[in-house]
């Protein structure tokens, strides 16, 4: 099964919010790369909950793909943040997904504790100038990321 990160600012979305509401739509991707990834994932597939952009970034905690892509009804509502001038309802290039709570960690793993590990330095997160919010995990760095916890 394909496992992922997925990047939010906890003062917008945050693992504790996916954990009071049990599930919630993942959307506002506008980067295409990201977009792409989004559309690979399945129902079931797992993701890393990323928090960046605050005092202490860091993986933390799990949630799970609850239904795969469809249009991102915020591309094309006018009073959303994400709203995207050149998309339609008959044509709309971005993407959301459906994701659920699964686990929030006791402690955030940082990006410097990633960083450190010589078994995650291939992980896209880690690389000099990766800024996606979307991303895949490899299975061997999923487990050693989940051994860290």
């Amino acid at each position: 099964m394909p496992c992922w990160l997925m990047k939010s600012e906890p003062d917008e979305f945050s693992i504790r919010n996916l954990e009071e509401l049990g599930y919630s739509r993942w959307d506002g991707v506008r980067n295409y790369q990201a977009r792409n990834f989004l559309r690979a994932m399945a129902e079931g597939d797992l993701f890393f909950f990323y928090h960046s952009s605050c005092a202490t970034p860091g993986i933390a905690g799990i949630g799970r793909i609850t239904r795969a892509a469809y249009p991102d009804p915020t591309a094309i509502d006018p009073n959303s943040a994400y709203f995207d001038m050149k998309a339609k309802a008959e044509k709309n290039p971005w993407s959301a997904v459906d994701v659920g709570f699964v686990e929030r960690f006791d402690t955030v793993l940082t990006l410097p504790q990633l960083k450190s590990h010589p078994a995650l330095s291939q992980l896209p997160l880690v690389q000099k100038g990766s800024r996606l919010s979307v991303m895949p995990v490899g299975e061997a760095e999923w487990h050693v990321i989940l051994a860290m916890r």
